[in-house]
């Protein structure tokens, strides 16, 4: 198995465990974050009606994966859950480590009034 497979394999592992305990109800939906190497996406979801709530991401935003870019899709995921009404969420980092752009994009989230 080649390092990238097995890189995958483990993420994809880390997030079933994570995903068993992290529900998104419509009280307090589930914020989740996937990055890319070009880029970072961010979405708040309603598990409960299979819904999605609001997104964004970086190619919306018009910069590449690094961390001003995570810091700025932070903001917007913010500014979009105030104005559809969403103050709580339950974070999940959907198997990836808890630093870097993800630790930046969960920060600036919360700078911008989202409680995580």
């Amino acid at each position: 198995m080649d390092k990238f497979k097995l890189k995958t394999v483990r993420r994809k592992r880390r997030k079933t465990g994570i995903r068993k305990r992290v529900i998104g109800t419509p009280q307090r939906p589930r914020l989740t974050v996937f990055r890319s190497l070009n880029h970072m996406y961010a979405q708040i979801i309603d598990d409960l009606d299979g819904k999605t709530l609001v997104s964004a991401s970086t190619v919306k935003v018009g910069k590449g994966g690094n961390i001003a870019a995570a810091v700025e899709v932070g903001k917007q995921i913010a500014k979009q859950a105030k104005d559809a009404g969403i103050n709580q969420v339950s974070f999940d980092r959907n198997g990836f480590r808890y630093h870097g752009r993800v630790k930046a994009l969960a920060d600036a989230a919360r700078e911008g009034g989202l409680g995580l």
